[in-house]
């Protein structure tokens, strides 16, 4: 299997989620991903209107850690703002980016506090309720994998920028018409494996690339198929083959879970897969989703750039990187 059960896993990542040079068909709507001639003022006017304060420490990219509003009404103005955004195709690449973010954090804080959430949702649009359930009910299903005290260590990986937008969705779709197994549940899967490849590390039992498999696995006969453990499309593809040879054409479900042994893992994939499948347009915040690592120090963003050999306290990281703490109400 591509790694071992999560229990055993890297996965307190809780993942969680560039532009294609010519428009695609998927499930007969056009995923144009470039943003359209006369975009920009449109975007400028969307990224003005989410929340920042001054007082906050910026990354390295010149972006600070995503503030979620206190008031339910507040949050859901913002979810509506933020999901109108992901699916709009004139708004550019570098607007997607910080909408993603924003997008990203709001279901993450979401999804720990269950009366808030309720809240939310009260306040939000009937026309969101579909795609703010499959988030939040997504997030939680990681939230159940991990039980226990949260780390106070950051692990030894780095992040990087994934593949772009279009080499992704083409190895996806390659993938797809080769095997049968949806695009969008490899993409889900890649998601949250590594961020779509943010995370370049090896986790505790010795998964690799992009979509982390054991390097027993990738040599089994007809998976890795003398590729590149490390290559996104070589990834992919052994993915989609070891999909089909645990059952995924029959049932995607059993498929999932010979891939990770949880149901958890599986319901999880299948509804960031739902989101993609219902607007695939959506895939472009989330291959801008960050990474995240839920610490003894609250939910640490490590950006692009990040990079460590070996364990680093939390405390010691924060003291040289403030950017990555949540913001206090």
């Amino acid at each position: 299997m591509a790694h071992p059960p999560p229990s055993k896993n890297w996965m307190p990542v809780l993942l969680g989620l560039p532009l294609l040079l010519s428009p695609l068909t998927v499930s007969c709507q056009t995923l144009e991903t470039r943003g359209q001639p006369g975009a920009l003022p449109q975007s400028t006017n969307v990224a003005r209107g989410l929340p920042t304060r001054d007082d906050l420490p910026l990354a390295p990219n010149g972006r600070h850690y995503p503030v979620v509003p206190t008031q339910p009404r507040e949050i859901a103005d913002l979810i509506a703002l933020v999901e109108t955004a992901a699916v709009d195709p004139n708004i550019t690449s570098e607007t997607v980016a910080v909408l993603a973010h924003q997008q990203q954090v709001i279901y993450r804080a979401l999804s720990r506090d269950p009366s808030m959430s309720r809240a939310v949702r009260n306040q939000l649009s009937p026309k969101w309720h579909w795609v703010f359930d499959h988030h939040i009910a997504a997030r939680r299903e990681f939230l159940a994998m991990h039980r226990g005290p949260a780390s106070s260590l950051l692990p030894a990986w780095r992040i990087q920028a994934p593949a772009s937008v279009d080499e992704l969705l083409n190895a996806y779709r390659s993938a797809s018409s080769a095997t049968g197994i949806d695009w969008e549940v490899l993409a889900a899967v890649n998601l949250v494996e590594t961020g779509m490849g943010r995370i370049d590390g090896v986790s505790v039992a010795n998964a690799q690339g992009p979509m982390q498999f054991l390097p027993t696995t990738w040599t089994e006969p007809g998976i890795g198929q003398g590729g590149d453990i490390r290559d996104p499309w070589d990834s992919i593809h052994a993915a989609a083959r070891y999909l089909v040879r645990r059952g995924g054409l029959d049932d995607i479900r059993k498929g999932l879970w010979g891939y990770n042994n949880s149901d958890h893992y599986g319901k999880a994939v299948l509804h960031y897969a739902a989101l993609l499948k219902q607007n695939p347009l959506r895939y472009r915040s989330l291959h801008q989703w960050q990474i995240h690592y839920a610490s003894s120090a609250g939910d640490l963003w490590l950006n692009e750039g990040y990079a460590s050999d070996q364990p680093i306290a939390v405390e010691d990281y924060l003291e040289q990187h403030p950017h990555s703490a949540p913001p206090n109400p």
